[in-house]
């Protein structure tokens, strides 16, 4: 068995940050995604979740957490060869959920979200973040 290690990447101003965790088996996806090549950014993090899908044990709990208040178009293919990576192990019989978090405020990111479920059969909760 492979061992997959964990990524962190931290936000920059065109980035999210990123937080992979092949252990507690959380996929977190946070920031602004407009980086000028999307593909080379999100490229190698495509292959990490292959390896990782490939490796897990069935019925293994699986959580997407998203939080992406802006993602421009190249950016918005990306994500979805992502989501359709989890979509096709939840097909595959992996227990498979996403949380998308959206500023209330922001109805371009909940028609984002919105877009990008209705693509899916996996559990995709959409979730309200309440001003504090």
């Amino acid at each position: 068995m492979v061992t997959i290690s964990e990524i962190h990447l931290e936000a920059t101003r065109s980035t999210p940050e990123i937080r992979f965790d092949p252990v507690g088996h959380r996929l977190f996806i946070s920031g602004q995604s407009y980086p000028e090549n999307a593909f080379a950014f999100y490229q190698p993090l495509l292959h990490w979740v292959d390896d990782y899908l490939a490796q897990l044990e069935p019925q293994t709990e699986v959580s997407a957490l998203l939080q992406l208040p802006y993602i421009n178009t190249t950016s918005t293919k990306c994500l979805l060869m992502f989501l359709e990576k989890l979509e096709e192990a939840y097909g595959n019989g992996q227990n498979v959920t996403v949380r998308w978090t959206y500023d209330e405020d922001n109805e371009s990111e909940l028609e984002c979200a919105e877009e990008f479920k209705e693509d899916l059969t996996l559990p995709f909760q959409i979730v309200a973040k309440t001003a504090e």
